[in-house]
């Protein structure tokens, strides 16, 4: 999956959705990934849904004549023809405390110690722990209708595809219960086999992820965003779950600070980011605005379409390159067997993949360094790969229609060569 995440509240009104279609589609996108478009708690979040069938106002056009439902099929309609399928988030460890669920149904729900209606939170690393006050906490394990608010959830999915969804991001997949994964997915599929499911792990403990993904996803997210390029933690991380479920890498994501902010406006590590992600693991997702180097973090109550930016850069056409490249070549659309090469230059990533299905190999040869050049040499790339077949140069820039031997490039400040043998 190519996944672009359209944020809502960025995006505006449905009717406004149709130029980020557009554009995720001219850039070779096949997903789009929406945020909650449900209607909201009093908190105003995202993430704080007050009432799972009922539409946000704030995408909904009221001088359209049609109903919001209507208006959100419509959109899905469009994707569709523009090659898009849509994937929801659904979120079912939480809801919001003002929910009329919470006074309708008291048994779905987590009690505190005096008896009041949990609220979730995150432990902050330094031994205290943040509480969402705005949440009220699901007890999926403990409810004494338990059977009742499967059924209701599962309501829920089977009216968002009734809407013209056909995946779903599961929101901090790793504090729902295994078991209830499973037997949703297994009911969804029975009647809609092309569904799709990825669990939203990170932050979890290895063995929470393994144990997540083994109840059915599709997909699980994976932190490669974070990687250094050097420690060993991605790779026994990936090695962990490679066999089990295929991944999603993300380069900055609605939670995490903006990449051009945070790297200085080095348009470098935008694409070196970009190009890593893409081609490390089955999927890749990027999130609205990554294109033209925004700045500004996407907020899950505050962001408007007013907060729309002035492009700093235009990676359109790179990304549309490389999601080319993903597209095109096996051994980047599994998770392939990955192995970290040793070079003589310690400012080089030589990484070789093999695809598990499909018989490609394929070299990446990156630098690290986004802010100076770093030289490339070997006696001959064919010592790399295990294949008889000639290896073909796929690169974003200056690709190389004959490759000597012995082999060497100057690569620029966060360049990679992508070189791919022929199936």
């Amino acid at each position: 999956m190519r996944i672009y995440n359209l944020f809502p509240l960025l995006a505006g009104r449905f009717g406004e959705w149709r130029s980020h279609l557009e554009r995720a589609a001219a850039m070779g996108f096949d997903w789009v990934f929406v945020n909650p478009v449900q209607e909201l708690g009093r908190s105003a979040s995202l993430y704080s849904i007050g009432d799972y069938f009922n539409i946000n106002h704030a995408f909904v056009d009221p001088a359209s004549g049609r109903s919001a439902e209507d208006q959100l099929r419509e959109t899905a309609h469009l994707a569709k023809d523009l090659g898009l399928r849509m994937m929801g988030d659904l979120v079912i460890n939480h809801c919001a405390a003002d929910s009329p669920l919470v006074a309708q149904h008291p048994q779905w729900f987590a009690r505190a110690p005096d008896g009041s209606v949990a609220h979730p939170g995150c432990d902050l690393g330094n031994g205290e722990r943040e509480v969402w006050f705005d949440l009220a906490q699901f007890d999926h394990d403990g409810s004494a209708e338990r059977e009742g608010l499967f059924q209701y959830f599962l309501g829920v999915v089977k009216h968002c595809i009734g809407l013209g969804f056909t995946g779903f991001r599961c929101d901090a997949a790793y504090q729902v219960p295994a078991w209830l994964w499973r037997r949703l997915i297994d009911a969804v599929k029975q009647e809609h086999p092309d569904v799709v499911f990825a669990a939203e792990t990170l932050g979890c403990q290895p063995q929470q992820t393994i144990d997540t993904a083994q109840a059915g996803f599709d997909y699980c997210f994976n932190s490669s965003k974070w990687w250094d390029f050097t420690s060993p933690w991605l790779m026994q991380q990936y090695e962990m779950t490679r066999d089990i479920v295929p991944s999603i890498s993300f380069p900055e994501s609605h939670d995490t600070e903006r990449l051009f902010q945070e790297s200085g406006g080095n348009e470098n590590e935008m694409k070196q980011r970009y190009l890593f992600a893409a081609l490390f693991s089955a999927a890749i997702m990027m999130p609205q605005g990554y294109e033209y180097g925004f700045r500004k973090k996407l907020h899950v109550v505050a962001t408007r379409p007013s907060d729309w930016e002035q492009p700093s850069i235009d990676l359109t056409g790179f990304i549309a390159h490389v999601n080319r490249i993903k597209a095109d070549c096996p051994v980047f659309r599994e998770e392939s067997f990955n192995q970290l090469l040793i070079d003589d230059n310690p400012n080089i990533l030589l990484m070789w993949k093999s695809a598990k299905r499909a018989r490609q190999e394929a070299l990446i040869v990156l630098n690290k360094d986004v802010w100076q050049r770093q030289r490339f040499y070997t006696e001959s790339l064919a010592r790399y790969v295990q294949s008889p077949s000639p290896l073909q140069d796929l690169s974003v820039d200056w690709p190389m229609g004959f490759l000597p031997a012995p082999f060497e490039f100057e690569l620029l400040p966060g360049m990679a060569r992508v070189l791919v043998t022929t199936t």
